[in-house]
């Protein structure tokens, strides 16, 4: 527990510590948020926040991570591909924001581009982690003693679990800390199942993340003051797919995240339902927006949906080792 709360208040201290300068920094730089056309109207007024404010978290996730566990542990490999994972999407997630930027528009790289880079790299980390780190390649169903052994074929499920997630947070982060509130209950719970299934070293990562999280909430609460961009959303889902990957908590890792997968989904629903009926489910997608199209404020939404994720949190420690 000692490591966990190291790494988690470490985080905290290190976001906090930076995030001033930081968010300076992206606003000479120019780094500022332009807001899609067809948002909620209210959504304009955030036009010309600081974004690209994940470089805060990622650093504060990385320094804090690693400190703690060379310091406990030596820097096992399965950290290192784990912070070189979320590394990786982080950069993937910079370019888009650098794209969208420079456009001065919400839109940097197409889904199609973005599949062209997060596919390869998915499936890079997935073969390391089943041919290089050995890792067990069957899959423990929740809340059984069950378990299904995938095979040659678990490297490819590695991969679409870390684009799922991937895509799953970035679409989450639409409103003013949802993403980073949903982020550190997912990760809290995580870090608790990656103790219990003696994953200590993951767990730890898991605290950094939670911590990291946090201490961004305090800058990107309502009414955000920064926005983390792709940078940060998608590599805090890299970060999630893989802690769940490398403390093998894949299943769980939906159900601790479902709000993001919820997210995802109304997506898929949405432009599937349309472009087979020329009808919509919700007012607008992903369907944190449904609810304010439909008279929620942004708070009530943002608070909902982590009660929502707190109690998925829940259940999935439930149905934990």
């Amino acid at each position: 527990m000692t490591p966990y709360l190291a790494a988690g208040g470490l985080a905290v201290a290190l976001t906090l510590a930076a995030g001033g300068p930081v968010i300076g920094w992206l606003r000479r730089g120019g780094a500022v948020q332009s807001i899609r056309e067809e948002a909620p109207a209210r959504h304009g007024q955030k036009a010309g926040t600081p974004t690209m404010g994940g470089l805060l978290m990622i650093g504060a996730v990385v320094v804090a991570a690693l400190a703690v566990d060379v310091w406990t542990e030596g820097a096992p490999p399965d950290l290192l591909i784990a912070v070189a994972g979320t590394g990786l999407f982080a950069v993937i997630g910079g370019v888009d924001d650098a794209l969208a930027i420079a456009r001065r528009r919400n839109l940097g790289l197409r889904a199609r581009e973005k599949l062209l880079l997060q596919i390869p790299a998915a499936l890079l980390l997935g073969a390391y982690v089943a041919w290089v780190l050995h890792a067990d390649t069957g899959l423990a169903i929740p809340g059984t003693r069950l378990s299904v052994d995938l095979g040659w074929a678990y490297p490819v499920f590695c991969a679409a679990l870390i684009v799922g997630m991937v895509n799953a947070v970035n679409l989450t982060d639409g409103l003013d800390g949802l993403a980073a509130g949903s982020t550190a209950i997912a990760a809290v719970a995580l870090a608790i199942l990656a103790g219990q299934a003696g994953a200590g070293t993951i767990g730890i990562l898991c605290a950094a993340v939670a911590g990291a999280a946090l201490g961004f909430l305090w800058f990107n609460a309502h009414p955000a003051g920064v926005f983390m961009g792709d940078v940060g959303s998608q590599a805090l889902g890299a970060a999630l797919a893989l802690i769940g990957i490398l403390a093998k908590l894949e299943l769980l890792v939906l159900i601790v995240g479902g709000v993001f997968v919820a997210e995802a989904l109304s997506v898929i629903v949405q432009v599937a339902c349309f472009k087979t009926t020329g009808r919509r489910v919700f007012r607008m997608s992903p369907f944190h927006h449904h609810f304010e199209l439909i008279g929620w404020t942004e708070t009530q939404t943002v608070v909902r949906f982590w009660v929502c994720g707190a109690l998925l949190a829940a259940l999935g420690v439930g149905l934990g080792p």
